[in-house]
Protein backbone atom coordinates (compact mmCIF):
# COMPACT_ATOMS: atom_id res chain seq x y z
CA UNK A 1 0.00 0.00 0.00
CA UNK A 2 0.71 3.55 0.11
CA UNK A 3 1.68 3.40 3.37
CA UNK A 4 4.97 1.44 3.48
CA UNK A 5 6.46 3.91 0.37
CA UNK A 6 5.34 7.19 2.55
CA UNK A 7 7.08 5.39 5.78
CA UNK A 8 10.13 4.53 3.70
CA UNK A 9 10.28 8.30 2.38
CA UNK A 10 9.95 9.26 6.48
CA UNK A 11 12.75 6.69 7.06
CA UNK A 12 15.65 8.42 4.53
CA UNK A 13 14.12 12.16 5.05
CA UNK A 14 14.36 11.51 9.09
CA UNK A 15 18.04 9.63 8.23
CA UNK A 16 19.16 12.19 5.83
CA UNK A 17 18.00 15.44 8.64
CA UNK A 18 20.22 13.81 11.35
CA UNK A 19 23.15 12.98 9.31
CA UNK A 20 23.23 16.43 7.89
CA UNK A 21 23.16 18.04 10.99
CA UNK A 22 26.05 15.56 12.67
CA UNK A 23 27.85 16.02 9.85
CA UNK A 24 27.92 19.69 9.67
CA UNK A 25 28.28 19.71 13.59
CA UNK A 26 31.09 17.21 13.51
CA UNK A 27 34.86 19.15 14.55
CA UNK A 28 33.06 21.14 17.12
CA UNK A 29 32.41 21.38 20.86
CA UNK A 30 32.93 18.00 22.23
CA UNK A 31 32.20 16.22 18.70
CA UNK A 32 35.12 14.36 16.52
CA UNK A 33 36.18 15.99 12.95
CA UNK A 34 35.05 14.10 9.98
CA UNK A 35 39.06 13.21 9.30
CA UNK A 36 38.73 11.00 12.33
CA UNK A 37 37.26 7.43 12.22
CA UNK A 38 35.28 8.39 15.44
CA UNK A 39 33.74 11.25 13.37
CA UNK A 40 33.12 9.92 10.57
CA UNK A 41 31.26 6.78 11.94
CA UNK A 42 29.14 9.26 14.43
CA UNK A 43 27.65 10.05 10.91
CA UNK A 44 27.82 6.49 9.06
CA UNK A 45 26.11 4.54 12.00
CA UNK A 46 23.22 7.33 12.36
CA UNK A 47 20.97 4.64 11.26
CA UNK A 48 18.29 4.38 14.04
CA UNK A 49 15.78 6.07 12.64
CA UNK A 50 15.55 4.11 9.69
CA UNK A 51 15.47 1.04 12.64
CA UNK A 52 12.37 2.46 14.20
CA UNK A 53 10.30 2.99 11.04
CA UNK A 54 10.78 -0.36 9.57
CA UNK A 55 9.29 -1.20 13.03
CA UNK A 56 6.51 0.72 12.63
CA UNK A 57 6.14 -0.98 9.54
CA UNK A 58 5.68 -4.27 11.24
CA UNK A 59 3.56 -3.30 13.34
CA UNK A 60 0.84 -1.72 10.36
CA UNK A 61 1.66 -5.23 8.78
CA UNK A 62 0.19 -7.05 11.75
CA UNK A 63 -2.45 -4.61 12.95
CA UNK A 64 -3.73 -3.15 9.97
CA UNK A 65 -6.01 -6.31 9.60
CA UNK A 66 -7.45 -5.75 12.48
CA UNK A 67 -8.11 -1.78 11.84
CA UNK A 68 -9.30 -2.50 8.12
CA UNK A 69 -11.39 -5.79 9.57
CA UNK A 70 -9.53 -7.85 7.29
CA UNK A 71 -7.96 -10.12 10.10
CA UNK A 72 -11.32 -12.31 9.37
CA UNK A 73 -11.10 -13.33 6.30
CA UNK A 74 -7.28 -13.96 6.62
CA UNK A 75 -7.88 -16.18 9.21
CA UNK A 76 -10.68 -18.00 7.49
CA UNK A 77 -9.02 -18.92 4.63
CA UNK A 78 -5.69 -19.57 6.51
CA UNK A 79 -6.86 -21.09 10.23
CA UNK A 80 -3.86 -21.36 11.18
CA UNK A 81 -2.61 -17.99 13.28
CA UNK A 82 1.00 -19.18 13.58
CA UNK A 83 1.51 -20.18 9.81
CA UNK A 84 0.17 -16.34 9.40
CA UNK A 85 2.47 -14.91 11.96
CA UNK A 86 5.69 -16.15 10.50
CA UNK A 87 4.14 -15.23 6.85
CA UNK A 88 4.05 -11.84 7.77
CA UNK A 89 7.35 -11.91 9.84
CA UNK A 90 8.52 -12.78 7.05
CA UNK A 91 7.42 -10.83 4.68
CA UNK A 92 8.10 -7.51 6.94
CA UNK A 93 11.44 -8.58 7.73
CA UNK A 94 12.03 -8.31 3.74
CA UNK A 95 10.89 -4.73 2.98
CA UNK A 96 12.45 -4.24 6.61
CA UNK A 97 15.87 -4.84 5.02
CA UNK A 98 15.28 -2.10 2.25
CA UNK A 99 14.81 0.56 5.06
CA UNK A 100 18.17 -0.79 6.67
CA UNK A 101 19.55 -0.09 3.32
CA UNK A 102 17.85 2.95 2.26
CA UNK A 103 19.29 4.38 5.67
CA UNK A 104 22.40 3.20 5.53
CA UNK A 105 23.04 4.34 1.63
CA UNK A 106 21.79 8.20 3.07
CA UNK A 107 24.23 8.00 5.74
CA UNK A 108 27.29 6.74 3.74
CA UNK A 109 26.41 9.12 0.93
CA UNK A 110 26.04 11.83 3.32
CA UNK A 111 29.20 10.91 5.43
CA UNK A 112 31.80 10.91 2.37
CA UNK A 113 29.68 14.11 0.82
CA UNK A 114 30.90 16.06 3.51
CA UNK A 115 34.37 14.23 3.79
CA UNK A 116 34.88 15.15 0.02
CA UNK A 117 34.06 18.53 0.52
CA UNK A 118 36.57 19.33 3.32
CA UNK A 119 39.08 17.30 1.09
CA UNK A 120 39.86 15.15 4.13
CA UNK A 121 40.80 11.37 3.10
CA UNK A 122 38.46 8.74 4.44
CA UNK A 123 39.55 7.62 7.91
CA UNK A 124 36.96 4.50 8.03
CA UNK A 125 38.12 1.39 6.16
CA UNK A 126 35.59 0.47 3.05
CA UNK A 127 35.15 -3.14 4.68
CA UNK A 128 34.22 -1.46 7.80
CA UNK A 129 31.76 0.92 6.46
CA UNK A 130 30.04 -2.62 4.43
CA UNK A 131 29.63 -3.58 7.89
CA UNK A 132 28.02 -0.91 9.39
CA UNK A 133 25.43 -0.79 6.10
CA UNK A 134 24.94 -5.06 6.74
CA UNK A 135 24.08 -4.46 10.72
CA UNK A 136 21.60 -1.19 9.73
CA UNK A 137 20.09 -4.16 7.05
CA UNK A 138 19.86 -7.25 9.56
CA UNK A 139 18.46 -4.95 12.50
CA UNK A 140 15.73 -3.55 10.37
CA UNK A 141 15.05 -6.88 9.27
CA UNK A 142 14.65 -7.92 12.79
CA UNK A 143 12.98 -5.18 14.22
CA UNK A 144 10.06 -4.90 11.68
CA UNK A 145 9.59 -9.11 12.14
CA UNK A 146 9.22 -7.85 16.09
CA UNK A 147 7.06 -5.26 15.02
CA UNK A 148 4.46 -8.15 13.19
CA UNK A 149 4.21 -9.89 16.81
CA UNK A 150 3.82 -6.31 18.34
CA UNK A 151 0.52 -5.38 15.93
CA UNK A 152 -0.66 -8.69 16.17
CA UNK A 153 -0.60 -8.99 20.38
CA UNK A 154 -1.43 -5.72 20.75
CA UNK A 155 -3.99 -5.07 17.89
CA UNK A 156 -4.46 -0.91 18.06
CA UNK A 157 -2.53 0.46 15.18
CA UNK A 158 -2.16 3.90 16.82
CA UNK A 159 -1.38 2.51 20.62
CA UNK A 160 1.06 0.09 19.11
CA UNK A 161 2.93 3.03 17.25
CA UNK A 162 2.90 5.75 20.13
CA UNK A 163 4.33 2.56 22.28
CA UNK A 164 6.88 1.75 20.16
CA UNK A 165 7.90 5.82 20.06
CA UNK A 166 7.48 6.21 23.75
CA UNK A 167 9.80 2.75 24.06
CA UNK A 168 12.73 3.91 21.52
CA UNK A 169 13.16 7.66 22.86
CA UNK A 170 12.20 7.13 26.39
CA UNK A 171 11.95 3.71 28.26
CA UNK A 172 14.83 2.53 27.36
CA UNK A 173 17.18 5.54 28.17
CA UNK A 174 15.61 5.95 31.04
CA UNK A 175 16.05 1.85 32.26
CA UNK A 176 19.55 2.06 30.93
CA UNK A 177 20.12 4.88 32.79
CA UNK A 178 18.77 3.81 35.80
CA UNK A 179 20.20 -0.09 35.31
CA UNK A 180 23.53 0.23 33.19
CA UNK A 181 24.17 -3.14 33.25
CA UNK A 182 21.31 -4.22 31.38
CA UNK A 183 21.56 -1.22 29.12
CA UNK A 184 23.17 -2.63 26.45
CA UNK A 185 20.69 -5.62 26.52
CA UNK A 186 17.55 -3.68 25.57
CA UNK A 187 15.88 -4.76 22.38
CA UNK A 188 16.64 -1.36 20.53
CA UNK A 189 19.87 -0.13 21.63
CA UNK A 190 21.31 -3.77 20.60
CA UNK A 191 19.56 -3.68 17.16
CA UNK A 192 21.53 -0.23 16.67
CA UNK A 193 24.88 -1.47 18.03
CA UNK A 194 24.41 -3.88 15.32
CA UNK A 195 24.92 -1.22 12.94
CA UNK A 196 28.59 -0.06 14.61
CA UNK A 197 26.65 2.59 16.70
CA UNK A 198 28.15 3.35 19.96
CA UNK A 199 25.52 2.63 22.94
CA UNK A 200 22.98 5.82 22.14
CA UNK A 201 24.72 6.72 19.20
CA UNK A 202 22.11 6.12 16.83
CA UNK A 203 20.31 8.74 17.70
CA UNK A 204 18.04 7.65 20.69
CA UNK A 205 18.08 4.88 22.68
CA UNK A 206 20.12 3.69 26.03
CA UNK A 207 22.90 6.67 26.10
CA UNK A 208 25.69 4.21 27.26
CA UNK A 209 28.05 4.89 30.34
CA UNK A 210 31.42 3.91 31.45
CA UNK A 211 30.34 0.91 32.83
CA UNK A 212 28.64 -0.18 29.58
CA UNK A 213 29.84 -1.68 26.71
CA UNK A 214 27.74 -2.29 23.45
CA UNK A 215 27.10 -6.42 23.12
CA UNK A 216 29.02 -7.74 20.35
CA UNK A 217 27.38 -8.32 16.64
CA UNK A 218 26.69 -11.76 16.91
CA UNK A 219 25.07 -11.42 20.61
CA UNK A 220 23.54 -8.30 19.48
CA UNK A 221 21.44 -10.13 16.71
CA UNK A 222 20.49 -12.90 18.69
CA UNK A 223 19.17 -10.86 21.24
CA UNK A 224 16.82 -8.89 18.92
CA UNK A 225 15.77 -12.42 17.01
CA UNK A 226 15.29 -13.72 20.85
CA UNK A 227 12.75 -10.65 21.35
CA UNK A 228 11.11 -11.15 18.01
CA UNK A 229 10.38 -15.11 18.91
CA UNK A 230 9.16 -14.25 22.40
CA UNK A 231 7.06 -11.38 21.24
Amino acid sequence: TRLTYGLLALAGGLTAFDAVLRAARAGNGNLAPLNTAAGLSNVLTITGFAMLIALVLGVTVASGEFRHQTATLTYLATPERARVLAAKGIAAAGVGLVFGAVGSAVTTGIGLAFVAGHGYPVAVAGTTIARYAGGAVLGSALLAAAGVGLGSLIRSQLATVIGVFVWAFFVESIVGGVLNAIGPYLPFTAATTLAGSRLGGGGFGFGGSSSATPLPFVAAGALVVGVAIVI
